[in-house]
């Protein structure tokens, strides 16, 4: 039997399959990104990069929970101008290499974009849930979505990604202004603000207190924004959000992803690209499917 292809051309980049490593795992280094690329990924995303180096916050930043992980890692980060030879390496891995970037300002932005020139893409950090200044401080503000990505696309000599954050009341309206602004595509959803105390001492367990949430538990959460996103928008939508099978990928797809991404699952297992994948294409192969049968699905079985 014919192997299913899985390729997809996304905003101009030819991806051998569309599963994608999210930003903020085992992407700040060259070599984890190529480990990462040699695992079956069809493209990898940095971790987010700033202007200046940042320590993060403090201990505890991660703590696993029975329904995915709370974090508050606070964009620790060398600085783009210590990053530029872990980009370069890790387009030695031969995928995609999409470099994501935070900033406080459009300016800011342009000026990372402009210093990291070589990534195939740009993702615009405007989602994170847990940096005073920075990520959705910027990103819940439609207006400045709309400048700042107008901004990036001056000063960036490939495609401009923007990755959105469901703590907003509406994320469409924040996907249209993304829009405006010239994006090529959004990336729905980055983590959705939690807290969790130790119930033995009474403390906040994270060190920032309060941090994201992300797998399994965002998963339904993500889905619907992606479906909100893909009836709203004319560029293509990105599903992040608590993928661990293939089943979720199809589900993320129906709902009007034409690629994912995943973050978590990587912690369970690296393997978890060529797992989806083959999951996917037997899928596929079995109910004599393309991709493009399954993107937007959901929308066309309800009659809009």
């Amino acid at each position: 039997m014919a192997r299913t292809d899985l390729s997809i051309e996304l905003t101009g980049l030819a991806l051998e399959n569309p599963a994608i490593l999210a930003a903020g795992v085992l992407g700040t280094t060259g070599s984890s990104l190529k480990r990462i690329a040699d695992s079956g990924a069809g493209a990898v995303v940095t971790k987010s990069i700033g202007i200046e180096p940042k320590p993060g916050h403090p201990n505890p930043t991660m703590f696993k929970l029975g329904c995915g992980f709370l974090n508050a890692m606070g964009l620790p980060n060398p600085s783009y101008k210590e990053f530029r030879g872990e980009l370069i390496t890790a387009r030695e891995g031969g995928v995609p290499v999409i470099a994501s970037v935070f900033g406080a300002h459009p300016d800011e932005f342009s000026q990372i974009i402009t210093g990291l020139d070589g990534a195939d893409a740009y993702e615009l950090n405007v989602s994170c849930p847990h940096a005073s200044g920075y990520g959705a401080a910027v990103g819940t503000d439609p207006v400045l979505v709309t400048e700042i990505t107008k901004a990036a696309k001056q000063a960036a000599n490939a495609p401009v990604w923007v990755k959105l954050t469901p703590n907003v009341t509406d994320i469409v309206e924040i996907g249209e202004a993304a829009q405006k602004g010239g994006a090529d595509a959004v990336v729905a959803i980055n983590t959705v603000r939690g807290m969790a105390i130790d119930i033995h001492s009474g403390y906040p367990i994270l060190g920032n207190r309060f941090g994201g949430l992300s797998g399994a538990a965002i998963h339904p959460v993500a889905v619907k924004c992606v479906y909100d996103l893909y009836q709203a928008l004319d560029i293509p939508v990105i599903g992040v959000g608590g993928i661990a099978n293939y089943q979720d990928v199809v589900e993320m797809m129906m709902a009007g992803a034409c690629a994912v991404q995943i973050g978590s699952a990587v912690y369970d297992s690296i393997n978890i690209f060529n797992e989806v994948t083959a999951g996917l294409a037997r899928y596929l192969a079995d109910n004599s499917m393309e991709l493009d049968d399954i993107i937007g699905m959901a929308h066309r079985k309800v009659g809009r």
